[in-house]
């Protein structure tokens, strides 16, 4: 159930800025802005400078206040924005004075929240919101906004309409149990089913395959020690960030910072040397280096030129094979102003370059990957709820098969009604207050 209270946030980010934004929403959001401003009406949509005052009739500010009346808001509820002048004490100043007022401070995410009880948007679409405030690229901005617009919503609701299509007729002949159904329709429902089947399987194996769009790539640089990776990963910030030493294991931990590249912000994590370590302290930064190449969607493979092929470069080869499957591996074969000394016919090498001169050649391949990874015209499931909701309808569809070669309709139904339960969760469940709480308390306070 939700609250009735007037709410209040701060809905702008913490820190200095020109404008910070104090929204309030509910019944009393109207009463409560024209006690601040001591002003008699407000007309909905029009901006109104005016002076903001506290309970004690003191003077906070000069803001800008818009009325967003019922139903025609975020909320579908009164809403009232107070813009004032940026920065963090009068922002919270006029907060405190909208709680004075008769306002609650609102919970994290109860905006949101609001807008999907009253109808203004469905879950697809809150959590293209969430997201769009994280966007880590400009494609992935594009896919969400094109989501706040109903595309997945649109999507979900045609699936699940061919699954109760499909139903229907399963419930009509379970009605007329001595009747067998016709072998024609157990064959078109068998059909429809493994559309649907494909259609789901396809959007699926595109989100995953374009989850670091959404999430953020990460890029592990791999490599024995000494080869160059600090330098690299240095000269990919274009500032000194990780210490450069002749001496072997001197990056002794994962170091992770975010570069953009091209229109994708990504993060790069430089690893330790990957050897054989006596060293308690290195050989716990070379077991992170592995689970960094578990982790990330590339892997920058790096060699050292200069120096031949040795039992650690086979090392990291062999570390690829069995830790990197499944994602894209870079080769790059560094040093290459020195004398080449590093001969193998194990290795195509994709790249070579000098860390320390350009890396420009490193930085458009990485590019190039990103980029196809948004090549797909797939609708695209944006969260793990999304995912898991998706191969819990296909593991549905599936256990629903063999019963409907036996004619067993009581079962055939119960699994079809568990897959369109499952893909109603994408856009609206129902009797589910317990995820909505989870899902909607990971927003920002002012969302």
């Amino acid at each position: 159930m939700m609250d009735n209270d007037t709410i209040s946030a701060i809905a702008t980010a913490n820190g200095i800025g020109s404008i910070a934004i104090i929204r309030i929403s509910g019944d009393r959001a109207l009463e409560i802005a024209k006690k601040l401003t001591q002003k008699k009406e407000f007309s909905p949509r029009y901006a109104t400078l005016t002076t903001i005052h506290d309970k004690e009739n003191e003077l906070i500010d000069e803001s800008i206040v818009i009325y967003f009346k019922s139903p025609y808001s975020f909320t579908a509820e009164d809403v009232v924005e107070i813009q004032c002048h940026g920065g963090f004490i009068v922002a919270q100043s006029i907060l405190k004075a909208t709680i004075d007022a008769g306002a609650r401070l609102a919970n994290a995410g109860e905006f949101s929240k609001r807008a999907f009880f009253n109808g203004r948007i469905d879950l697809s679409e809150a959590e293209a919101i969430a997201q769009l405030i994280e966007a880590k690229s400009e494609d992935a901005a594009k896919i969400l906004a094109l989501q706040m617009k109903g595309s997945l919503k649109e999507y979900i609701e045609q699936i699940r309409d061919e699954i109760i299509h499909i139903l229907a007729y399963s419930e009509v002949s379970i009605d007329y149990a001595e009747e067998d159904l016709p072998e024609d329709l157990v064959k078109q429902i068998e059909a429809k089913l493994s559309e649907l089947n494909t259609s789901l399987q396809s959007t699926l194996m595109a989100s995953k395959a374009r989850e670091g769009l959404m999430q953020g790539f990460k890029v592990a640089i791999v490599g024995k020690p000494n080869v160059g990776k600090s330098s690299l990963l240095n000269s990919l910030l274009n500032y000194n960030r990780a210490i450069v030493s002749d001496i072997a294991g001197t990056t002794r931990d994962t170091i992770e910072e975010q570069v953009k590249i091209g229109t994708h912000l990504i993060r790069i994590v430089d690893t330790a040397g990957i050897r054989e370590a006596n060293d308690e302290i290195e050989r716990i930064g070379i077991e992170r280096s592995l689970e960094a190449i578990q982790e990330s969607d590339i892997v920058v493979a790096l060699f050292d030129s200069s120096r031949a092929i040795d039992a650690e470069d086979e090392q990291i080869l062999s570390l690829i094979d069995e830790h990197a499957k499944n994602k894209h591996v870079i080769y790059v074969k560094n040093k290459i102003d020195l004398e080449e000394k590093f001969l193998s016919k194990d290795i195509d090498f994709d790249l070579e370059l000098n860390s320390k001169e350009s890396v420009n050649s490193l930085i458009n391949a990485l590019q190039n990957i990103m980029d196809r990874s948004n090549s797909s015209d797939e609708i695209m499931l944006i969260s793990q709820r999304q995912i898991m909701a998706v191969q819990n309808t296909l593991n549905n569809i599936e256990e629903a098969l063999l019963p409907l070669q036996d004619q067993e309709l009581e079962i055939f139904s119960f699994h079809l009604n568990e897959a369109v339960k499952e893909m109603a969760s994408i856009t609206r469940p129902f009797e589910n207050d317990e995820m909505l709480d989870k899902m909607f308390g990971s927003f920002c306070l002012g969302k």
